[in-house]
């Protein structure tokens, strides 16, 4: 096994500048100072290798090299000759790949300039974007950059809401409005978009005869710190500054967390929570990571639509709500349809969650995300009545009679479930819109 330093130096040189051939083996034969005969296969076999995929960094390189059977022959051969000739130390600087040229990102070069630009220390950067995951071996929560909330959905699974505290969420909310917000998201990602909404993300599965619902499951924890870093090299950030922008937006959930169950929770599930959540992944609650999973999501949305297209049918995604539909056709091979897309979410590091998975044709209720599509968009009739019910007893009894969850703004509460159904239906929104404007409200909820 050759040494790791001449290993860590030569994968140093190969990713230190431009991927051409010449240039990789100009840099090996640099280092090990001398041209080897080996180092041209080397690199060719190093491009191929990364061919299309995310610009490698030093940790990718060394992997490569560590596995690669030609470099092992040439060291069992030459070991007493290899040695490093020359520290390759060029100063990092951002190498977007192509289709990220023109993306308006800031340029940051260097750990040092990131902490600059995030108006924290070096040390402090270090810290919040914990890359040794020493928050998650803390028994203190007063050291938690999260606050953490175990919530228990449907069908057993426990889901994790990680909210960042204050400086931790500046700096995430940085990183949202200056970096993430520059990136174009695909065309079929309707949540978290600026422009786009449930509505947008129903209304082109309206009147169709078929549509298909498939839900992904544990979306945001299932995307891992590794896949965000690679996002961020991607943008052309160097190797120091696109590990602590993944760690500051990734976590590891802390071990005190996990030690015992609640008594209402099954033991696997917790276990299986567990093992999802101490790994690093992007936290449900932080303010970057709707972004960064629609930025993750976008090749399966490529292929997704390329998919959808190849069948005569339209694709939408909200989230982790996925949403195909079409006509006679579409309706005919649906079934299979809906195993070629599983197939490619797996390959793109996604899970389909199958028990939600519902093919839904004219004759039952089509309704995503809440939202009916039979014909038009419409709001589902319970929900409907109910809020009808609820403003209708708010004018008779008063609204304090309603207001069960105790909400504090419950006016602000109230005329924005009456927004929300005046978008999806104006005409049912404006007979609400009658009735609430006939509530008679305290003071304390009268708005200036």
């Amino acid at each position: 096994m050759p040494s790791f330093s001449l290993v860590a130096l030569l994968a140093r040189s190969l990713t230190g500048g431009e991927q051409t051939m010449e240039q990789v083996v100009e840099r090996g034969s640099r280092t090990l100072g001398k041209r080897w005969r080996w180092l041209r296969p080397l690199a060719g076999r190093y491009i191929d290798a990364f061919a299309g995929l995310t610009r490698p960094g030093q940790r990718d390189a060394v992997e490569f090299l560590i596995h690669d059977r030609g470099f092992h022959r040439a060291w069992t051969k030459y070991y007493n000759e290899l040695s490093v000739h020359q520290v390759l130390a060029e100063p990092e600087r951002m190498q977007p790949v192509a289709a990220a040229r023109n993306w308006d990102v800031p340029v940051i070069e260097s750990a040092g300039a990131l902490a600059g630009w995030l108006q924290v220390t070096p040390d402090e950067l270090d810290w919040f974007a914990d890359l040794k995951n020493l928050t998650h071996r803390s028994d203190r929560p007063r050291l938690d950059h999260y606050h953490y909330r175990v919530l228990t959905k449907s069908y057993g699974n426990i889901r994790l809401i990680e909210a960042p505290k204050p400086r931790l969420k500046q700096m995430q909310r940085q990183i949202l409005s200056a970096i993430l917000n520059k990136i174009p998201p695909h065309q079929a990602a309707n949540g978290f978009v600026k422009g786009r909404s449930t509505t947008t993300f129903v209304e082109p599965h309206a009147g169709q005869r078929v549509v298909l619902r498939m839900d992904l499951h544990d979306f945001f924890p299932s995307i891992r710190a590794r896949r965000i870093q690679a996002l961020f090299r991607t943008m052309g950030y160097p190797e120091s500054v696109a590990d602590r922008l993944a760690g500051i937006c990734t976590n590891v959930a802390p071990r005190h967390l996990w030690k015992r169950p609640p008594f209402d929770v099954d033991r696997t599930q917790w276990q299986a929570a567990r093992s999802l959540y101490t790994r690093p992944h992007l936290p449900q609650g932080a303010p970057a990571s709707p972004a960064l999973a629609n930025l993750c999501a976008y090749r399966a949305d490529c292929r997704l639509g390329g998919l959808a297209h190849s069948a005569g049918a339209t694709y939408t995604r909200y989230a982790d709500d996925l949403a195909f539909s079409g006509g006679a056709e579409f309706e005919r091979r649906v079934e299979r349809f809906a195993t070629h897309v599983a197939a490619i979410l797996h390959e793109e590091g996604f899970a389909v969650h199958h028990r939600k998975t519902r093919v839904m044709r004219q004759g039952v209720r089509q309704h995503l995300a809440g939202i009916v599509a039979n014909r038009q968009l419409n709001v589902i009739r319970a929900d409907f009545d109910l809020l009808k019910a609820t403003l209708t007893n708010c004018v008779r009894l008063g609204p304090e009679s309603q207001n069960r969850e105790a909400h504090p703004r419950f006016r602000a509460h109230l005329e924005g479930r009456v927004a929300y159904v005046e978008m999806i239906n104006p005409a049912k929104g404006q007979r609400l819109r009658r009735i609430f404007a006939r509530i008679q409200w305290p003071a304390t909820e009268q708005l200036g």
